[in-house]
C-alpha cells in the first residue's frame, strides 16, 4: 500500500481528516466539511441534487448525501475507507523531511 505522502502531499487538515477515517474503531465526529475538503483535494466532490454528492476517489464514484448533522455516519466512514484504499490511500504516514521509515497510526502517545 502506498504511503500518503507518495499520492499528494496533504496538508495537516487533510491528514488528520484522513487519519480519523482509518481509525479504528470508528470515529463518530468526523465533520462533512473536512470529508468534502479531503476528496477535492484528493478526487472529486460534485453536488448532484440538493444535497446529494457524487464523491470520485480514483476509479470508483459514489453518491453520498449529506448528513443531517454536521458530522458522517458510520456506513459513511466505512465507504471512504474503502474508496480511499482502493485509490491508493490508507493511515500510513512517512516524514518527508528526514526520510524516515513508514509507521502505522497508532493511538499510543510518541516517544522522544
Amino acid at each position: 500500500m502506498h504511503a500518503i505522502t507518495e499520492q499528494r502531499h496533504l496538508n495537516n487538515h487533510h491528514r488528520d481528516t484522513l487519519l480519523h477515517i482509518f481509525r479504528h474503531p470508528v470515529s463518530h465526529n468526523i465533520e462533512w466539511r473536512a470529508v468534502l475538503s479531503l476528496v477535492e483535494f484528493v478526487g472529486t466532490a460534485e453536488e448532484v441534487h440538493e444535497g446529494r454528492f457524487r464523491i470520485t476517489l480514483g476509479p470508483e464514484s459514489e453518491i453520498f448525501d449529506r448528513p443531517k448533522s454536521k458530522d458522517i455516519d458510520t456506513q459513511q466512514v466505512v465507504d471512504l475507507r474503502r474508496m480511499l484504499k482502493n485509490a491508493g490511500y490508507d493511515a500510513t504516514l512517512r516524514c518527508d523531511a528526514e526520510g524516515a521509515d513508514e509507521a502505522p497510526m497508532s493511538d499510543e502517545p510518541a516517544t522522544v
